[in-house]
């Protein structure tokens, strides 16, 4: 233990704490004495109480009380304040020794009872070794924010009170994430939903998915699950049409280049299914067919058909669109 607190010796210091309990003792018989007298100007009511009968009102209990409150030159809300506590505690229930400070926090427990049982069991002050009741201690007991957080449960609660403002919040979220060890500690369900919240934003859950997918690993399991392959494929496609469309805009030309393209496609693909079932039909002279493959190829015909039909009014009408139940046809729907 250091031989000195602040400027002062620990024998001096010792000396200034008995004076200022003392001083401290006499400040709480005062503010209780000025309580006792607001109460008397202005007895404590029940909620939707009125004067005694056979007395006429005529100041309500804030403007008597604020009367008195100029008259000795202090606040309202300090009378209020002396009043309350004198009436929670009476003459022969307050605790000498104990600050006033402590007399209003304890105040806030609804059971008399209970109260005076309390004020009677000072908790352990485990700087001083001794029991006795500070400030915190008080508002520990009643489950009021203390001024030093020391357990956990606290500090929580004070953090949560400091972060109600959300540019406050903001900017200690963002503290606390940039320590590895914090988010690490996270469970992987709170790290998920906390990069969820994050990435609401388009542009930033662009840059995390790509910074994301730039790692091997991640990449390659990410690509296991179907939906996001096949997300990812149709990006890609939709990506590759967007890069032609600015190819064609700025290259007319294009456009008649993959015209001629898609049309032999188109007649080659014809020729190549003709050409295909004129080599397989004949080679089957002489085979039979099951009940289940006659089924099967039936119904690869009627495919066949539905794109042919198709083909062929798209061709007329000029209306390229795939239909729903066409869709469905071609998917065996």
């Amino acid at each position: 233990m250091s031989d000195r607190v602040g400027n002062v010796s620990r024998t001096r210091y010792e000396q200034l704490v008995a004076e200022a309990r003392e001083l401290v003792a006499q400040v709480a018989k005062a503010q209780f004495g000025l309580g006792d007298k607001a109460l008397e100007i202005e007895p404590m009511r029940p909620v939707g109480g009125s004067m005694p009968k056979g007395t006429e009102e005529l100041f309500t209990v804030e403007e008597s009380l604020q009367m008195f409150a100029d008259d000795i030159g202090v606040a309202l809300s300090t009378v209020m304040d002396w009043r309350w506590v004198s009436s929670r505690w009476p003459a022969g229930k307050r605790k000498d020794g104990v600050s006033w400070t402590v007399h209003k926090i304890l105040a806030s427990i609804p059971d008399e009872a209970e109260r005076w049982v309390a004020i009677e069991d000072a908790p352990f002050n485990s700087r001083s070794g001794k029991r006795q009741w500070t400030t915190d201690g008080a508002k520990r007991l009643v489950g009021q924010q203390v001024d030093r957080p020391v357990t956990v449960e606290e500090k929580v609660r004070a953090v949560k009170d400091l972060t109600r403002d959300d540019e406050v919040a903001v900017k200690v979220t963002a503290s606390l994430l940039s320590r590895p060890e914090t988010a690490s500690a996270l469970p992987a369900a709170d790290r998920v939903r906390v990069v969820k919240e994050l990435t609401r934003d388009d542009e930033v859950a662009t840059h995390v998915t790509s910074e994301l997918l730039q790692r091997p690993r991640v990449a390659r399991q990410t690509m296991r699950n179907d939906d996001t392959r096949f997300t990812v494929n149709r990006a890609q496609f939709d990506n590759s049409e967007e890069t032609r469309e600015k190819i064609r805009d700025r290259v007319p030309a294009v456009r008649q280049i993959e015209h001629t393209i898609e049309y032999l496609d188109l007649v080659g693909s014809c020729h190549q299914y003709v050409a295909t079932l004129g080599r397989l039909v004949p080679r089957m002279r002489d085979q039979e067919f099951t009940e289940d493959e006659r089924e099967t190829i039936r119904r690869g015909i009627a495919k066949v058909r539905g794109a042919a039909d198709w083909l062929e009014a798209a061709i007329d009408s000029g209306q390229f669109t795939l239909d729903e139940q066409l869709a469905q046809l071609l998917k065996g729907e």
